[in-house]
């Protein structure tokens, strides 16, 4: 009995070795088939350091799931402002999933997107608020600029129209769409305020909002200075939960929960298109022009950064494959309209993965993952106060204000068209007329300059366009 008793112990032990080894082998498997899809070899790195990256890429730039909805629930609404916000979330989370997973799988690169910081304030302050456009006419307009970038990166004509583009004004745009983003922020948390006298003058820094607005930039600054992964989420959260505990803002009503249907804003934007054709035919081309200007070259500056980064770029200055990221950055962003957001684009914070040794695809499907998870956590997004996120596009202003530096400052007519595009951003209250400024200014001092050969007629054609605009729609 006991012969028999130690032998099924010994026939138990060797199962449970065998199916234990058996799930090794069968992990192991799984492992191997993903290093071998993702090139694991070739690019020196493993399945650890992925996975490490996907998550500090995910964490860094977090902070668009409130921020993103924060600012479209401004202007996408049905009878308040932030009555949609859940679906905002859900629709942020959701496009960002399926573009990144789209660059993991498809373009097999380590860079994750989202819908763009500066596109989305264009969309809402600019499109729906000052021009007043549906919002479901917006989307619909973004519909239309994602498809026109689909075309676009199927025929190549990328390039003709990135030539017709003067460098400083690609610069001052991004420097601008920065200052713009700071000035929504100021204003916004009562920092900046209204002046019969003077426009706007500096608001009342003892009310709640603009004092918790300063404490959350003093954390923010001080995490992002220390370079703490996620600095910029990190300072929301923080900013939030000092505001919960002094009572300035009332406590989330939940943390988790299974989100609702988007019903409200998923499809608009083909409701929207019927709407949008009606709409003077400059205002159209205007609007459409701007969202895929602000993409196309964000998109462009970002992949070469992230490129030489992660080291994709050749000895030729090229960037093999590079149709491929276009591709996914013009899917989601086709993809972000139909669900109800704003353009969708490649995001910088992607380097902080790559500093982490991210170096496939895999890093992005892992970011992927972990952005389709986030929309669990609405109910508590939806208790983050508005002013919370103010740091945050506060420091967005700050990192996006480098692209300054690049500019000819020497060059009249590269300092006069950037300068131009910079200002009237913030001033205008609209991104579209900073661009129209600098794209009309170039070519025209160039002329000045008896340099006109130094400009292309693509130049001149889009600074007609724009001219044509403000002699047929009033006001810009």
């Amino acid at each position: 009995m006991e012969a028999l008793s130690i032998s099924l112990g010994v026939s138990s032990a060797l199962t449970a070795m065998s199916n234990q080894s058996g799930n090794i082998q069968q992990s192991s498997g799984l492992t191997r088939a993903i290093a071998n899809f993702f090139h694991f070899d070739a690019l020196g790195t493993d399945l650890p350091t992925e996975v490490l990256a996907g998550v500090t890429t995910f964490v860094t730039m977090a902070y668009i799931l409130i921020v993103n909805p924060a600012i479209l629930s401004e202007a996408v609404f049905l009878e308040g402002s932030g009555d949609l916000f859940g679906e905002l979330v859900m629709a942020t989370g959701i496009s960002a999933a399926i573009a990144t997973l789209i660059m993991g799988l498809y373009a097999k690169l380590p860079f994750a997107l989202a819908p763009g910081m500066g596109i989305n304030a264009f969309f809402a302050f600019t499109v729906v608020l000052g021009m007043g456009v549906d919002w479901r006419v917006a989307l619909a307009a973004v519909l239309i600029e994602g498809i026109i970038f689909i075309i676009l990166t199927l025929t190549n004509v990328r390039n003709k129209i990135v030539a017709a583009i003067p460098d400083a004004v690609k610069h001052a745009t991004t420097a601008g769409i920065g200052l713009f983003i700071a000035y929504i922020a100021l204003k916004s948390a009562g920092i900046i305020a209204p002046s019969e006298a003077t426009f706007t003058t500096l608001g009342d820094l003892r009310s709640a909002p603009a004092a918790m607005t300063l404490l959350g930039l003093g954390i923010t600054a001080f995490l992002f200075s220390r370079r703490v992964a996620g600095a910029l989420l990190w300072g929301i959260i923080g900013t939030a939960f000092l505001a919960w505990v002094f009572g300035v803002a009332p406590w989330p009503e939940g943390v988790v929960a299974l989100p609702a249907a988007p019903t409200h804003l998923f499809g608009q934007a083909f409701t929207g298109l019927g709407e949008l054709f009606q709409l003077n035919l400059l205002e159209v081309i205007s609007i459409v022009f701007v969202f895929l200007f602000v993409d196309l070259f964000d998109t462009i500056g970002t992949l070469t950064g992230l490129g030489a980064k992660a080291g994709y770029i050749d000895g030729e200055g090229k960037f093999p494959g590079v149709e491929k990221a276009f591709m996914a950055d013009a899917v989601g962003t086709t993809a972000g309209s139909i669900l109800g957001t704003s353009t969708v684009t490649t995001y910088i914070e992607s380097a902080s993965g790559i500093s982490e040794g991210g170096r496939s695809g895999f890093t992005a499907v892992i970011a992927a993952v972990l952005f389709l998870l986030s929309i669990l956590f609405i109910p508590l997004f939806a208790g983050i106060p508005a002013f919370a996120t103010a740091p945050a596009l506060i420091m967005v202003g700050v990192l996006m204000m480098s692209g300054a530096r690049l500019i000819d400052w020497e060059d009249p007519a590269a300092a006069i068209a950037a300068f131009l595009t910079i200002i009237m951003m913030p001033l205008a209250y609209s991104i579209a007329e900073g661009l129209a400024m600098g794209l009309i200014a170039y070519p025209v001092v160039k002329a000045f300059q008896g340099k006109a050969r130094e400009t292309t007629i693509g130049m001149w054609v889009l600074a007609a366009i724009f001219i044509l605009r403000y002699i047929f729609v009033a006001g810009g």
